[in-house]
């Protein structure tokens, strides 16, 4: 329920804007979110339910507008497992952000890695992962709107999405690792 309360509020602020993508930008691209036309900004203190970032770098806010004249909602930075957070208070500003209409979901993060080819600042896209926290967020009742119970994570990455990302950095010589 606590999806839906958020996602009525910010109807009411929003009237009929509906994003068709959303965005989570993690620490180091908080600022892409400046290049948004027309757009509104809500705090996360603001919003019913959502959690509050303990990370210094990360702003706290929903901005919600366009990019190329497609409707966009960003969060600029978001909530951490190791904050003290479930997995449900994880996961609910992207419910909520599906219950508004996004349909793609993009997100960003600052990473390590031990591939020695790898520095500090390098750009990737990740093709799959494993989840080794024990932990998911699929854990308790189920939300037939929200999608599949369990997903086929064996596509977890949209093959389109992902070969357009490629496309891109390759026009802008972008060395996007993998």
């Amino acid at each position: 329920e606590q999806y839906r309360e958020s996602a009525g509020f910010l109807r009411e602020r929003l009237g009929d804007f509906a994003p068709k993508i959303a965005m989570v930008l993690g620490s180091g691209l908080g600022d892409y979110a400046d290049r948004m036309e027309q757009a509104q900004v809500i705090s996360y203190e603001e919003i019913p339910g959502f959690p509050i970032s303990t990370v210094k770098e990360h702003k706290a806010k929903l901005i919600l507008g366009t990019l190329f004249d497609v409707p966009v909602a960003i969060m600029q930075g978001r909530y951490h497992y190791y904050e003290g957070y479930t997995q449900q208070q994880i996961t609910l500003p992207i419910r909520v952000l599906r219950e508004l209409g996004a349909e793609i979901l993009c997100l960003t993060n600052a990473s390590g890695g031990i591939n020695l080819s790898f520095e500090p600042g390098d750009l990737m896209m990740i093709d799959d992962h494993i989840n080794f926290s024990g932990v998911s967020p699929l854990i308790g009742e189920n939300v037939e709107e929200q999608g599949l119970r369990f997903p086929d994570m064996s596509m977890a990455y949209d093959k389109t999405l992902k070969q357009c990302l490629l496309r891109a950095a390759e026009k802008s010589g972008v060395d996007l690792k993998r």
